[in-house]
């Protein structure tokens, strides 16, 4: 079964297919799906990887709060009983 990826992008839901030779994660694809150029965004997220002292985490909040100012909510892979 092929991966899916639900969203939700300014008040409206929707279901993309994804893949990993694709995309490096769920967000790109998301962004990718409504034409969003994330060019800078990822420039910046690189910088806060090679300077904050909390890593990962510090990455995930970065992105997750980039995401709600552009306007997505909710961003996740479809299990099977979603399907159902």
């Amino acid at each position: 079964m092929a991966r899916q990826v639900r969203y939700t992008f300014k008040g409206e839901t929707k279901t993309i297919p994804f893949s990993y030779t694709v995309h490096h994660d769920l967000y790109e694809a998301a962004a990718e799906a409504e034409g969003i150029d994330l060019t800078r965004f990822l420039q910046m997220e690189q910088q806060i990887a090679m300077t904050s002292k909390k890593g990962a985490r510090a990455e995930r909040d970065f992105r997750r709060t980039e995401f709600l100012r552009m306007g997505f909510t909710h961003i996740h892979f479809v299990r099977e009983e979603e399907e159902a």
